[in-house]
């Protein structure tokens, strides 16, 4: 009979699932999804919020795709993370936006 393992513990580089710190090797390139509403000002203020977190990003590497219906946009930033504490202060700033729905 086989023993249950054990759950894999935090910062353990082998769980795929375990986001924390200590799995993160930085830097890395993270990409960022950011769904919104499908308007002109939109893609240039996701822009102008990566940039505050990520001088070095590259504009020209985004990817948009718009819903269906036309109504909402789909953004996808892949920046270099050089740390945890980046990437959470550019998750906040990113979903504080009004014209932001959903960051991924």
């Amino acid at each position: 009979m086989n023993e249950p393992t054990d759950p894999a513990q935090p910062g353990d580089p082998n769980d795929p699932t375990d986001l924390s710190a200590g799995a993160m090797k930085f830097p890395m390139d993270f990409p960022i999804k950011v769904v919104g509403l499908n308007r002109i000002e939109f893609e240039p203020e996701v822009t102008r919020i990566v940039r505050l977190h990520a001088p070095d990003w590259d504009s020209s590497s985004i990817e948009a795709r718009s819903s269906r219906e036309g109504n909402y946009l789909s953004l996808t930033v892949t920046i270099r993370a050089r740390s945890r504490d980046q990437l959470d202060a550019l998750y906040r700033d990113l979903t504080a936006n009004p014209l932001v729905r959903v960051v991924l």
